[in-house]
């Protein structure tokens, strides 16, 4: 391998990885809270973490929730976030807004609250 063929692949590699941490981390979201409450239209849980389709009058919001380990920190069995469940979800929203795409910080499934990120309090 050539030193262009060595470089081109750092660049790739960094590039991909970078993408990989902003999308699982919180540098998509805004950095401020928004409530949404709807009805879970699909739930797909575990890893690297859940995610659900909630319809919030007609619109379709997809939101990230914690992985395996956060879900049962929190108290939430897998059979909590199911297809028909109304929820309240308090979490921050991807900075396009129409991308109706969230990630959950606090869930409420009637008056329970759920709290995935205690430290982000």
């Amino acid at each position: 391998m050539n030193i262009k063929s060595i470089s081109l692949i750092t660049v790739l590699l960094f590039f991909h990885t970078s993408m990989a941490w902003a999308h699982h981390g919180w540098a998509w979201t805004t950095g401020g809270n928004i409530e949404l409450t709807g009805i879970i239209t699909s739930a797909k849980l575990g890893n690297p973490h859940g995610v659900l389709q909630v319809d919030l009058e007609g619109q379709l919001w997809q939101v990230e929730v914690g992985q395996p380990w956060r879900n049962e920190q929190a108290e939430l069995k897998d059979g909590d976030l199911a297809e028909g469940i109304e929820v309240k979800i308090i979490g921050e929203p991807s900075s396009n807004i129409e991308d109706k795409l969230m990630k959950a910080e606090r869930i409420y499934i009637g008056d329970q609250e759920y709290n995935l990120y205690p430290n982000r309090d």
